[in-house]
């Protein structure tokens, strides 16, 4: 694989991903529905790009922190085996769901952490409330280490920030579609539109999980032969 390939499935991967970490309703995008609907498109939109920076910030943590560490061989070879559990457990859970999904607090006093900061503008109650959120992080760590484990984000500069920009592509695109989707449809977007966009994320979860369990039941069958 050529060095423009390599950086091409990297950004890929931090956009698909980056889509599929926002669709599960949290903080900021019942914020997002909240203000779009009744402050307009402009407002919504700067508390999606406050967002944005906050999830880049979580990300290049977990990829510059915590990436090396996935690099080891048994390493790698046990985060091939958790992400399918991962991503069936996630699947199951989004699939099957029958209300929209709580976010990770980690045991975190969200509202504290605003009143701390009181964030005013609608950059900042992005910023912040995603900020509030440390389940993001952890998320990103795991994904990280799913990421490196398959190949599909090379340990190198380069490959990271592609990836990284990915994210910021990816996880811009929902936060700024989301924002116009509310501010034109009044509110159209509902609790129960929202619930099946995150069962449609389980089904992909659940798609990926299955292939990856083909793929660990091959190399298995590869070393037995």
């Amino acid at each position: 694989m050529d060095q423009f390939q390599t950086l091409g499935l990297a950004a890929l991967t931090g956009f698909f991903f980056g889509i599929l970490l926002c669709i599960p309703v949290g903080p900021v995008n019942l914020t997002i529905m909240n203000e779009g609907a009744r402050r307009g498109f402009k407002w919504a939109a700067m508390i999606g790009t406050g967002a944005t920076l906050m999830e880049l910030i979580y990300c290049g943590i977990a990829l510059t922190g915590f990436a090396a560490f996935f690099e080891t061989r048994w390493i790698k070879a046990a985060m091939e085996v958790f992400s399918f559990f991962f991503m069936m457990f996630l699947g199951f859970k989004f699939t099957f769901a029958k209300t929209v999904s709580a976010p990770i607090r980690l045991g975190v006093d969200a509202d504290k952490i605003e009143e701390k900061l009181h964030p005013h503008s609608a950059f900042m109650i992005g910023f912040v409330r995603t900020l509030a959120n440390p389940g993001v992080l952890l998320g990103w760590i795991l994904l990280v280490g799913i990421f490196i484990s398959h190949g599909w984000v090379e340990p190198t500069w380069k490959s990271k920030f592609a990836c990284l920009a990915g994210v910021a592509l990816g996880v811009g695109l929902w936060f700024f579609g989301l924002s116009w989707a509310i501010s034109l449809g009044h509110q159209k977007i509902t609790d129960a539109t929202m619930l099946k966009m995150e069962r449609g994320s389980g089904v992909l979860l659940l798609a990926m999980g299955v292939i990856q369990g083909i793929h660990i039941a091959w190399v298995l069958a590869k070393h037995k032969t």
